[in-house]
């Protein structure tokens, strides 16, 4: 919740919004982000869920996620949306981080239940500067809220 700015335009305000992923995750876990029925499936395979890791773990950007404030969405379990954030873009981003760092399975494109796990080569890293790497890359998303 770092920096915010507004862009306004003639029909529309929004707000950009800096956010750690770890609040991102959380909000995952609480069901204050959700993924609308629109969305399609997880389809990232192991290497893009990987290399995303590899690039926050290097300090890499990651791109922009989209979310959506409207009560009237339907989501995936057949609910509206009520006051929820709703991923508009970024899907495959965060279900990719709730997989690979808080260990929840997904649902793949074949309508299979996964679970992806984070490894890596401690010859090449020890563990104080992984976990001081691992801090830092929670620090990476900025959010679009309407």
């Amino acid at each position: 919740m770092c920096n915010m700015e507004k862009i306004k335009t003639p029909s529309q305000q929004y707000q950009v919004n800096q956010f750690n992923i770890e609040n991102i995750l959380n909000w995952v876990k609480s069901q204050e982000m959700a993924i609308p029925e629109i969305q399609r499936p997880f389809v990232w395979d192991k290497t893009k869920v990987r290399n995303l890791m590899d690039s926050l773990y290097k300090g890499f950007p990651v791109g922009y996620l989209i979310a959506w404030r409207n009560p009237k969405i339907r989501m995936k379990d057949g609910t509206l949306s009520g006051g929820k954030k709703i991923l508009i873009d970024g899907q495959q981003r965060v279900t990719a981080l709730t997989a690979a760092v808080l260990g929840q399975e997904v649902v793949t494109k074949t309508i299979e239940m996964r679970k992806y796990r984070l490894h890596f080569n401690q010859l090449k890293s020890n563990l104080k500067s992984l976990i001081q790497q691992f801090k830092k890359m929670l620090h990476g998303f900025q959010i679009f809220l309407q």
